[in-house]
């Protein structure tokens, strides 16, 4: 199935309802709910997944997970998504919170597989046996650090919402504290309680993961670590690394190794360029 919304066929009494989408460049998702879960697969672009706890950050040929009834929004850059609907009684392995995962070769060309199959597909016989291998494949995939907490105070959230619009990798503690009128060491507290992680780690992770955006759409790294206030590429690179165990330009070369013939393009039929800032 392609381009249909899952609302019309979401009553079909199948574990497993496969569709293709594509979206416009540059495209909003707005908050929504899906009675199944869903697994999430980026074919081509990069994919931002944000909860009421949380956002993913979700590269070319990886995939969120998120639960039933998880409210959620997505931004989209040069996206086209294959996505599976999963019956929760068929998968109550299923995590509880969204996770962004790795995707093996094997689950890729299954996915694709099941995109082009008959909604209705046969309770027996080949299609059938497609579903029950992405559901075995689906138990062992591999989490990855492409995660960012955020808050449920409202006045912090804010802050790392305003953030996250212009991350700045020296944007002092101290602007933060006095803008809620708290000690620097009461807003580390305040982060612990309310990501898990300090406040340098979580500016960091904030930081990396928004540069995965302009690497996919072509933007230069020394473009991206200046934008993000790194004084050098090589000090970027070292960030980025820790937290991913790739060097940034994996995933430019990622970007730029997708078929041109399954890259979405622009309203106008121009070929996607770099994202804005």
């Amino acid at each position: 199935m392609r381009n249909i919304p899952v609302d019309e066929v979401d009553g079909l009494d199948r574990a497993v309802l496969a569709i293709g989408t594509d979206y416009p460049y540059e495209h909003l998702l707005p908050l929504h709910e899906h009675r199944r879960a869903q697994v999430l697969y980026a074919a081509t672009g990069v994919m931002r997944v944000e909860t009421a706890d949380g956002a993913w950050t979700v590269p070319t040929a990886r995939a969120v997970l998120i639960p039933p009834r998880t409210r959620h929004q997505v931004t989209m850059t040069g996206v086209s998504t294959r996505s599976l609907y999963i019956e929760p009684g068929a998968a109550p392995w299923f995590p509880g919170r969204c996770r962004v995962v790795d995707v093996s070769a094997l689950l890729r060309a299954l996915i694709l597989d099941a995109v082009d199959m008959a909604p209705r597909y046969p309770a027996h016989g080949r299609d059938a046996t497609v579903v029950e291998l992405i559901l075995h494949e689906l138990r062992n995939l591999t989490p990855l650090p492409l995660d960012l907490p955020l808050p449920a105070a409202p006045e912090l959230r804010r802050l790392c919402d305003a953030f996250l619009r212009a991350p700045d990798i020296h944007d002092p503690p101290a602007r933060w504290a006095a803008a809620l009128n708290v000690s620097e060491r009461t807003l580390g507290r305040l982060f612990r309680r309310g990501t898990g992680l300090s406040f340098a780690q979580w500016r960091q992770r904030a930081c990396v993961l928004r540069s995965v955006h302009e690497l996919a759409a072509g933007v230069p790294v020394t473009r991206v670590a200046g934008a993000l206030g790194y004084e050098n590429p090589a000090a970027f690179t070292v960030a980025f690394r820790s937290l991913l165990g790739r060097a940034p330009s994996a995933y430019r070369a990622e970007h730029r190794a997708t078929p041109e013939e399954e890259r979405p393009t622009r309203p106008d039929g121009r070929p996607p360029g770099p994202a804005r800032a």
